[in-house]
């Protein structure tokens, strides 16, 4: 014997009653022995407490209400049936309008609606319907019959939330199905007191009814029809990447169930549980889907958690003091004060010091926990052993469940690391000795990042997803679309890492997708957004997403977006940026938000500030942090002046190198900005800071290469006939040089703690002589690389690198945040 029970989403609209009896005809030719539950039509049970309510208002509204109730029923009762069946039905459909009718009519007159009358109002729901698909079932060949809860189901006079007599109930149950071999069609949420009174069974009161039937039956399992896959590892509208469970425990169903999770409400299935009758939970919109199964054993070779759940709104509340400290009974009489008030406790924690307990309640019974509590120890408040009670509001419950976390170690910590790196803060911990949950509360803001954070470190560790938010889609921007693009399908088949870009700015405009921009069509959707860019509010929806793993990526040079680094980090997002002006701005700008990105457990990442996508910074970093010490650092950091410099050879004038240099895009609009070192000096400015050295700009010697004419002229024009002007001066310069066996380069130098940049004639045998292109070189010369220095050497500008740089700093940052 089976116990079957679909719900109000199963049985809402005819064409899935019909869907539902379909089911049950191949469980009926199978030659399965079932039983049936049923729970009102969706909606109904929720309309017919609002018609009570209103009745007892004085509100003449229940009447359009009971109409439509009433119309509902009898135009299921048509759609779904034909003939001497439908004759059968519509006659009682009316007989029990009737009745609701005039209920609902005297509760208008005398403006009370009571528990015991409410109650009665609800059980017409479950009646109409058990009674319609019944017959339906009849209709369809199989040999069903109604039966009416009340008949078998005794319970007290506990309206609303009825305790059950299951003494006199299985007797009933066990009699009722020996004389009745039809299938039975039962009605769910219903029984009934001595004297015949209508009695509902409280939430989960049709779960409950298939439960008791089952443990009366003695049934080999009960299926609980739904409207999902069976349970889910995370509610799916919270976290998308969410996936059914085969199978799971009661105890882990019933955690998973007080935390919010639409499994099973645990006091509906103890009777089953009892009797260790296994549960099935299917979905009956996807009936071949095997669902998930639940018994009393545990899948060894699962998951260590087997599911994430949280209650989205919960109150914190803690009574702290030293008068607690050693002083027994003090959690029992907190806990009686608040039981005598008709408080529920979701979590309780408390630390070993017993310097306090706090405990968290739903909001709306906050107030009154809390004045319960301080009537509780008002006179250790007088005394001031106890201080007054504290109420934090705002907070969600996250809890990992699963029973194979017992003695596993590590549990807590990936759990602690997910949050930490998203930034989400813990305000209270709470776990059993029976390692079976741990719960956490975290601020409620922060509920879908945890979760999401929480599930990719439990369930999809083999499959990471980044969320980007980047400003600035110009050439370095759109090359790091492009190779995101390219690479999507190799990061996400070798290295598990999957990169969604959500938010996108370019100097007008900013578009937004919170699953995903389609790379393929990014730029038509950011032009055709009708968002227009705004800095501040797009680092603002960037953190009203809080998205899991959110990375934010600066493609500009420009300021005001850098002005915005602080706020970022300190929302707990790491960054990655080409752009200097952060990093070479004061070295107190320089240094706080270092500071910050370490307070936070975030990276602040700018290897492109210096060698586009060279590992320059890393590469000191690497060598400091190993203990190496560091003499000198020498470098060619500008690509245009690289480029200059190792194209001026004998016969090439000086101003026409200059040009062709600014023809390919290598300098600045007006190449003073390159000749005279100011890029040099940001890049050697913060080599110098990455070494420890508090220099500001202001501390980096520049000697100046150009003639004061050419410093002096009006526009660019009038530059570029200066510089002609003094190709004779630069051409001295060249052959002095090349006469000594040298070749001129421009040249950044960090020794002594002095920085400097100047125009170096160096040695054929220099590192720097075999230069050629617009390629940087950066010399490392160290304790441990004296002799033989350490050179870096590449392409030191360019879209495609700079874009490759930052791409891999986004992945070093993913790899950081897994």
């Amino acid at each position: 014997m089976k116990v079957l029970k679909f719900g109000g989403s199963s049985v809402a609209k005819p064409e899935r009653i019909e869907g539902v009896v379909r089911i049950l005809r191949q469980y009926y030719q199978r030659g399965d022995k079932f039983a049936v539950v049923f729970s009102a039509f969706g909606g109904v049970t929720d309309s017919l407490i609002e018609m009570g309510n209103l009745a007892a208002d004085g509100n003449e509204r229940y009447q359009d209400l009971f109409q439509q109730f009433s119309q509902r029923h009898i135009d299921a009762a048509n759609a779904l049936l034909k003939g001497e069946y439908l004759d059968r039905v519509l006659p009682e459909l009316q007989t029990n309008h009737e009745v609701l009718g005039n209920l609902l009519y005297g509760v208008f007159l005398v403006r009370e609606v009571s528990p015991r009358t409410l109650d009665y109002i609800l059980s017409f729901g479950e009646r109409n319907a058990a009674f319609i698909i019944s017959h339906v079932m009849r209709q369809a060949g199989i040999h069903a019959a109604f039966l009416d809860a009340r008949k078998i189901i005794k319970t007290d006079k506990s309206f609303g939330n009825a305790k059950v007599d299951f003494e006199q109930t299985n007797a009933l149950i066990k009699e009722y199905f020996a004389q009745n071999p039809e299938i039975q069609v039962v009605t769910g949420f219903v029984g009934a007191a001595k004297g015949g009174l209508t009695t509902t069974l409280g939430r989960g009161g049709s779960d409950y009814t298939a439960a008791i039937l089952g443990a009366g039956l003695d049934a080999s399992a009960i299926e609980i029809w739904t409207d999902v896959d069976g349970v889910m590892t995370a509610d799916p509208r919270k976290v998308k990447k969410a996936f059914s469970l085969s199978q799971m425990t009661y105890a882990e169903a019933m955690e998973m169930s007080h935390f919010g999770a639409k499994v099973i409400y645990p006091p509906t299935i103890q009777p089953a549980l009892a009797k260790k009758i296994p549960l099935y939970i299917k979905n009956t919109f996807n009936p071949e889907f095997e669902g998930t199964f639940i018994s009393d054993k545990a899948d060894s070779g699962s998951h260590a958690v087997k599911g994430i759940s949280s209650i989205s709104h919960i109150a914190l509340i803690t009574l702290q003091g030293s008068g607690m400290v050693g002083v027994p009974g003090i959690a029992g009489r907190l806990f009686t004060s608040l039981a005598q008030a008709g408080v529920n406790v979701i979590i309780i924690t408390q630390g070993s010091s017993e310097h306090s307990i706090s405990f968290a309640v739903q909001p709306a019974s906050a107030a009154k926990a809390k004045r319960s509590v301080e009537r509780e120890f008002e006179f250790e408040m007088r005394q001031r052993l106890i201080e007054s009670v504290k109420v934090e509001e705002d907070l969600a419950a996250i809890a990992i469940i699963g029973e194979n976390m017992r003695y596993r170690p590590g549990i807590a910590g990936r759990l602690f690391q997910a949050l930490g790196k998203n930034g989400v803060n813990v305000v209270a911990i709470a776990q059993g000795s029976s390692e079976l949950n741990i719960s956490v509360v975290i601020n409620r803001a922060d509920e879908g990042k945890a979760l999401n954070a929480i599930h990719e470190a439990f369930f999809l560790s083999d499959t990471q997803e980044l969320h980007l938010f980047m400003i600035g889609v110009g050439l370095i921007g759109a090359t790091l679309i492009k190779q995101i693009k390219a690479q999507a399908l190799f990061l996400k088949e070798k290295r598990a890492m999957e990169i969604k870009i959500v938010g996108l700015a370019n100097s007008k405009k900013m578009y937004f997708e919170e699953n995903g921009i389609d790379l393929d069509n990014w730029q038509n959707l950011l032009q055709d957004s009708d968002t227009a860019t705004d800095v501040a509010g797009f680092v603002q929806r960037m953190k009203q997403l809080n998205l899991s793993n959110t990375i934010f990526v600066d493609n500009t040079a420009n300021a005001k977006v850098a002005d915005y680094y602080e706020d970022i980090l300190n929302a707990s997002i790491s960054i990655s940026t080409p752009n200097k002006i952060g990093t070479s701005s004061s070295y107190l700008q320089y240094q706080r938000l270092k500071t910050i990105s370490e307070r936070k457990g975030v990276l602040f990442m700018y290897e492109t500030n210096v060698g586009a996508g060279l590992p320059v910074i890393s590469t000191l970093t690497d060598l400091i942090n190993s203990g190496d010490r560091i003499i000198r650092i020498e470098g060619i950091l500008s690509g245009s002046l690289s480029f200059i410099f190792n194209s001026f050879t004998e016969g090439r004038r000086f101003s026409d190198i200059v040009k062709e240099a600014m023809s390919l895009g290598y300098t600045e609009p007006d190449p003073r900005i390159d000749l005279n070192g100011v890029d040099v000096r940001r890049k050697l400015l913060i080599l110098a800071r990455e070494t420890g050295l508090a220099l500001e700009a202001a501390d980096v010697v520049i000697e100046p290469i150009l003639p004061e004419a050419c410093q002096q002229a009006a526009s660019v024009d009038e530059l570029l006939d200066e510089i002609t002007q003094a190709d004779s001066f630069f051409e001295s310069k060249r052959a002095a040089a090349a006469k000594a066996g040298q070749v001129l380069r421009m040249v950044a130098k960090l020794e002594n703690a002095q920085a400097s940049i100047s125009l170096q004639a160096v040695d054929q045998s220099h590192p720097f002589a075999a230069l050629s292109g617009s390629d940087n070189m950066i010399v490392f010369t160290t304790e441990r690389y004296k002799d033989r220095p350490l050179v870096v050497r590449g392409p030191g500008a360019g879209a495609e690198v700079t874009a490759a740089g930052v791409f891999a700093e986004i992945i070093k940052i993913g790899n950081f945040l897994s």
